[in-house]
């Protein structure tokens, strides 16, 4: 499945829940969201409907989202219908971590096969600043369960934001020193309604560079910039969606969790697919990813025009 662009679209995120345990200052209000109706959130079924109407035209890879998607109930369930859909060869999901203790070995066993950390800092008081509340050791306790399951190449994504996180620059990326651990410093992209609150906290990725300067570049990773630690296990990848845009190379769609289709992550553009069966489904599907724009106007000065706040969209 193509765009007009040219671009194979082989990769669809999939947001299960727009709540979370956690209120991360880039991706939530303070006060949390309103709760949306049971009745509002795709059934484990529209989701088996639109991940086979994807698969069938050249989607491969999910990756489950949220929110916090642990906290979306039969979530295990979802895992194991979405990973048994002929045509998708890999299932993912972005956590926090928090509750992974309680799902780790039932998300391996129900087709799960990589799993992406948000972890912003490694300072205990810095992360509870960051997510409003929540406590570090969790995390560490989830990256441990997560290994103990037999989850390999575990990635641990960090939002870089001026004097907030950049003096954890340094400490995060050790991280990469374990084998099969991946480091991901993303550029902060103002969203939703904190956009105006976080502004003025973008860094590009060249401030990781500058505080570890002995980061050997190394190749590239999708969207990702590598770069490994003399002796490290794993890897440091840059993901500079600002300063470096790397639009042209996009291969993914997005489904919010009351089933609109996005095209891209920072357009307002949303298309409905609840209630849609079979060719009107897939139809729909492919007419979205043709009208796919070329790039997003987002940059350190602007805004996202999209109309929802980042834990609605799954990012």
């Amino acid at each position: 499945m193509t765009d007009q662009f040219g671009r194979d679209i082989t990769y669809m995120r999939l947001s299960v829940t727009d709540l979370c345990n956690l209120r991360c200052v880039y991706c939530m209000p303070e006060e949390g969201v309103a709760k949306l109706r049971h009745e509002d959130i795709l059934k484990v079924e529209e989701i088996g409907e639109i991940v086979s109407a994807a698969a069938g035209l050249g989607i491969s890879k999910i990756r489950i989202t949220g929110g916090e998607p642990l906290v979306r109930r039969g979530i295990i369930d979802i895992c194991r219908l979405v990973s048994s859909v002929p045509g998708i060869s890999e299932v993912c999901m972005t956590t926090n971590g928090t509750l992974l203790p309680r799902y780790a070995n039932e998300l391996r066993e129900a087709g799960v096969k990589r799993l992406n950390f948000s972890l912003d800092s490694l300072d205990p008081d810095k992360y509870r600043a960051i997510t409003r509340g929540g406590e570090l050791s969790d995390v560490l306790r989830g990256l441990d369960s997560a290994r103990d399951a037999g989850f390999e190449n575990i990635k641990i994504n960090s939002v870089l934001m001026g004097g907030v996180n950049d003096d954890s620059i340094r400490a995060l990326a050790q991280l990469s020193r374990s084998p099969g651990t991946h480091v991901r410093f993303i550029e902060l992209m103002t969203i939703g309604r904190n956009a105006d609150s976080v502004k003025g906290r973008y860094l590009t990725c060249d401030a990781v560079l500058a505080a570890v300067p002995e980061l050997i570049e190394s190749g590239a990773d999708g969207v990702a910039r590598l770069y490994s630690l003399p002796g490290a296990g794993g890897t440091v990848g840059l993901i500079s969606a600002l300063s470096m845009r790397f639009c042209q190379n996009c291969n993914r769609i997005r489904v919010t969790s009351d089933g609109k289709l996005k095209p891209c992550l920072h357009s307002p553009e949303e298309i409905p697919l609840r209630g849609l069966r079979g060719s009107k489904l897939s139809d729909t599907i492919r007419e979205a990813v043709w009208s796919k724009p070329l790039s997003h106007t987002l940059d350190a000065c602007s805004c996202s025009q999209s109309a929802r706040d980042m834990n609605a969209i799954g990012g």
